[in-house]
């Protein structure tokens, strides 16, 4: 049997906006729900509403850069092209990595989470064992090289989508429309200025849409790539959105703000009950279960690959010199994965994910804006309004977490400065006398993106 060729295999327009929605509507927003409610109030469902605009703004500069390098490289390529290769460019890219395994964390405790609701209250502290179990499941799929990962990506991704839409349309159809009064404030913002809260809580709802930057990464894999990609992103994006604002509206219809803080974890779970009785608690755990378990197996998999093609690309040390380990790139992902899963709660794992991939969107509208004005056409208006909406909002969630919980900020920084540190020093070990970097950028990142 001859084996098959993948590169004539592309994707159309529609495929690929179902493997965005798929990625994007992915586990956090199972949990992200209760920690912006604990934040806003009865406010929780215009904050995605907002979030929206705010992304709408943010996936301009990636729409540019894919319409001009549309590449399976994604978000490295485009930084590499901003900043060449070097420090910044390795830093920056090595924050995207983080947040994504960050992001693996939160929905590997998610999974434990909603798991646990399952059991007896007395096993409710046994949620990140569970989310570590997940990983390493998922480590072994990954290793194995497991074909059902490709075959079930596509029905995971339906029953996950349809699934979550349907919870929020039949939720709404019962519950009606809730009252937004604007009048509740979370007991941990009280110290603030009104609309403090909103500001800071729109970090958490730009996270529960991040997930479209990974449709950047279909460039090499897509049916007219500097078109279709941007539009993939727009579609998914407004798709998202509706889901979100009606899933947000049926939660704030079945449950009081103060019952959705107290069951933050699992939110979702929680309003079902008393709208659909017990069976739709129990199936709205079980979807959060199915979402978690493709939603891990798929990030370890995204994750560790971008690391090996930053490693392809020179940006990190070369890890297939690490010959006693197969896959190193999936052994270091898991292993940071399941770290974080040990250390950290929810809200923290989410609050770290949105400080570093706010940081890294800066990068990518400032990059675009400084380097590329003329390689790639666009208006200048829209990145540097961009910018100044996640330098606001990232101002704002930064101070909000150094007064309530500023053990996430110190955890954050020291998290950024190895990053950059760890880059500069490998940068310098391979930079000739004249000061060139020979990283080969071009032809080892698209090969091993492409696998």
């Amino acid at each position: 049997m001859k084996p098959l060729n993948i590169s004539n295999q592309k994707l159309s327009l529609l495929g690929s906006v179902s493997l965005g929605t798929g990625v994007m509507i992915g586990a956090g927003i199972f949990v992200l729900m209760g920690q912006i409610a604990e934040l806003v109030g009865d406010l929780f469902p215009i904050v995605f509403v907002a979030g929206a605009i705010v992304i709408g703004f943010s996936s301009y500069s990636y729409i540019k850069f894919s319409n001009a390098y549309p590449s399976s490289g994604g978000v490295a390529k485009f930084l590499t092209k901003a900043y060449k290769p070097g420090t910044l460019a390795g830093s920056y890219s090595l924050l995207m990595y983080v947040s994504m395994v960050v992001a693996e964390s939160l929905v590997a405790g998610t999974f434990g989470a909603y798991a646990l609701r399952l059991f007896p209250e007395e096993y409710a502290g046994n949620a990140s064992l569970l989310g570590v179990v997940l990983i390493a499941t998922a480590y072994i799929i990954n290793i194995s090289g497991n074909k059902v990962i490709e075959a079930t990506a596509t029905y995971t991704a339906i029953i996950k989508v349809a699934g979550i839409a349907l919870l929020a349309v039949a939720g709404l159809v019962i519950s009606g429309l809730p009252t937004v009064t604007g009048n509740y404030v979370a007991s941990n913002s009280q110290s603030f200025p009104e609309g403090f809260g909103f500001i800071a809580a729109l970090a958490l709802s730009v996270l529960a849409f991040k997930g479209f930057t990974t449709i950047t990464n279909q460039g090499g894999d897509i049916k007219n790539p500097h078109k279709k990609v941007g539009r993939s992103i727009i579609i998914s994006i407004a798709v998202c959105t509706i889901i979100y604002v009606a899933l947000a509206l049926s939660v704030a219809g079945g449950l009081s703000i103060e019952e959705i803080i107290v069951a933050k974890d699992y939110a979702l779970a929680a309003a079902a009950k008393p709208i659909f009785g017990e069976w739709g608690s129990t199936l709205t755990i079980l979807l959060a279960i199915v979402a978690t378990v493709s939603g891990v197996i798929a990030s370890v998999y995204s994750a560790s690959r971008m690391l090996g093609m930053l490693s392809s690309m020179k940006q990190v040390p070369n890890l297939n010199a690490i010959k006693k380990l197969k896959n190193p790139a999936l052994i270091f992902t898991v292993s940071l994965a399941i770290v974080l899963t040990i250390l950290f709660d929810l809200t923290r794992i989410a609050s770290i994910g949105a400080i570093f991939y706010l940081i890294m969107d800066i990068a990518i509208h400032w990059g675009l804006f400084r380097h590329l004005k003329k390689e790639v056409k666009f208006n200048p208006v829209i990145p540097i309004i961009a910018i100044v909406m996640d330098v606001v909002i990232l101002s704002a969630f930064i101070y909000l977490k150094y007064v309530n919980d500023p053990f996430v900020l110190i955890v954050a920084a020291i998290g950024i400065a190895l990053i950059f540190l760890t880059q500069f020093i490998f940068m310098k070990s391979h930079t000739d006398n004249d000061g060139n970097m020979n990283m080969g950028m071009e032809s080892s990142g698209e090969e091993t993106m492409k696998m």
